[in-house]
């Protein structure tokens, strides 16, 4: 990716690596990493099913614009307050470590990018876009969903409007799962910007009644799946933009489909020397995490993503 010295830094960074804690998660939507037990494996959000389990969101197809952008329900929503200076933990504050490291920058860049590009698309559907804040952290951390562990991967905590990473996930997606690159950190964390959106604009409080009122964990599941596939193709929605203004470089989308690829639930399951069983997925299939972020890349159009067409 092209970013350089002059290329904006989102402000909205809070960075907490020079903390540290522990505990359990409890709700969210991220990206699934497996933890070795015995064996087997968890991911993020949810402690009922062994192996790649969370308790996720989902989609209300009626919700989904037909035209471009965003359809965004006329539902009361809490108001951020405050601004960027309430936010601790920014670049150059006493006590926080590391806060203009490469990988740091890297990451307020993106999320910067992220920023224009959805701000955009909500002023065309007649909205505004309330920027989320991007937690960095170190092992574990306070979210209002509970405590985040980095074993968890990255995650979206819709109570607090928060994306939490720990920047040492790049180097496992790199290692282990094989999908280095610039772009493949990126499209992580556009990723978690679209369960920021997905949260805005009612989709999620919609999939957590539909979840509510499923007859089964598999049924539950799907709806976790067909959540996760959007926020894939909303990733893609927001690449299709930094390509269109030409500061994409080769190679970088192969980066993106790398990293969709390393984190399908078959591939994971795979890993973690489990039985591939679709029933229990809540993310889907390698093939159809980069089928959706390719159909938003392609189109870029939110429109695109209706992953419950």
């Amino acid at each position: 990716m092209r970013y350089g010295e002059g290329d904006r830094e989102s402000e909205y960074v809070e960075d907490r690596r020079s903390e540290g804690g522990g505990g359990m998660f409890r709700r969210g939507g991220g990206m699934p990493f497996p933890i070795p037990m015995g064996g087997g494996g968890l991911s993020i959000g949810s402690l009922v099913l062994i192996g790649i389990v969370c308790l996720l969101l989902g989609i209300n197809p009626l919700t989904l614009l037909s035209g471009g952008g965003l359809e965004l329900p006329n539902l009361p929503r809490p108001e951020r307050q405050g601004g960027p200076q309430d936010v601790p933990g920014l670049p150059g504050q006493r006590g926080v470590e590391d806060s203009n490291d490469e990988k740091a920058r890297f990451v307020r860049r993106v999320l910067a990018d992220t920023e224009d590009v959805w701000d955009q698309i909500f002023k065309g559907a007649g909205r505004q876009y309330r920027k989320p804040t991007l937690v960095l952290f170190r092992g574990a951390t306070r979210t209002a969903c509970g405590t985040g562990q980095s074993a968890m991967g990255p995650f979206y905590c819709p109570l607090d409007q928060k994306v939490y990473i720990d920047l040492s996930f790049y180097d496992d997606l790199k290692r282990r799962f094989h999908a280095p690159g610039d772009f493949a950190q990126a499209y992580v964390i556009a990723h978690e910007i679209g369960h920021h959106v997905q949260n805005l604009t009612g989709i999620s409080d919609e999939v957590r009644q539909r979840q509510q009122a499923a007859n089964s964990q598999a049924e539950a599941n799907q709806w976790s799946v067909q959540l996760e596939l959007q926020a894939d193709c909303l990733a893609g929605v927001w690449a299709h933009s930094v390509y269109a203004r030409g500061d994409l470089e080769p190679g970088d989308i192969e980066e993106g489909l790398a990293a969709a690829e390393a984190v399908g639930d078959d591939r994971i399951q795979e890993q973690a020397g489990m039985t591939v069983d679709p029933e229990t997925w809540t993310h889907g299939s390698s093939a159809e995490r980069q089928q959706w972020f390719d159909r938003g890349f392609e189109s870029g159009e939110s429109s695109q993503c209706d992953t419950f067409g």
